[in-house]
């Protein structure tokens, strides 16, 4: 629910800021093309997957094991590994200025797992992007993160 929230999906009395701009004085799309959130599941609403990206990143799609092939491919044959790592290059093509990352290597393999780590950090750098990066894994969420909190009785507490 926390990235939901930042993301302004659902009704709350919270303000939420990025770079002085409030989410409540533009548009949940408007809002959402700042802060872009990867979910734990994502959905898939056309028949190929081409027909999702307005703009292709090839060298993305590269560092994710991909081939240009890709877009040809119907969705419903992508395994769920597939999907995590190409829902986050669709994600990626919009250039957020910040990330919700729901448990985003989750359906990975060791190899892909460190594909997506070293792509989110390179696009971090790049776009000097914010990035809130929700796992269970602590080994992984050390490697990847400058600080690191932990959420118990509805409190973040830094380790």
């Amino acid at each position: 629910m926390f990235l939901r929230s930042i993301a302004d999906m659902p009704p709350h009395s919270g303000k939420i800021m990025l770079d002085g701009d409030a989410s409540g004085m533009m548009s949940g799309p408007e809002w959402r093309k700042k802060v872009g959130m990867l979910p734990s599941e994502s959905s898939w609403w056309f028949d190929t997957v081409g027909e999702h990206f307005n703009k292709v990143h090839e060298i993305w799609f590269k560092a994710l094991g991909f081939t240009p092939g890709v877009l040809k491919w119907h969705t419903n044959r992508l395994s769920s590994g597939e999907r995590q790592r190409l829902a986050l290059l669709r994600l990626l093509s919009n250039h957020p200025e910040a990330l919700l990352l729901d448990e985003p290597t989750t359906n990975l393999d060791l190899e892909n797992m460190k594909r997506v780590e070293k792509l989110l950090e390179n696009y971090r750098l790049e776009e000097k992007a914010s990035v809130f990066w929700v796992c269970h894994d602590m080994d992984q969420i050390k490697r990847v993160s400058n600080r690191c909190f932990h959420l118990k009785d509805n409190q973040f507490i830094e380790f």
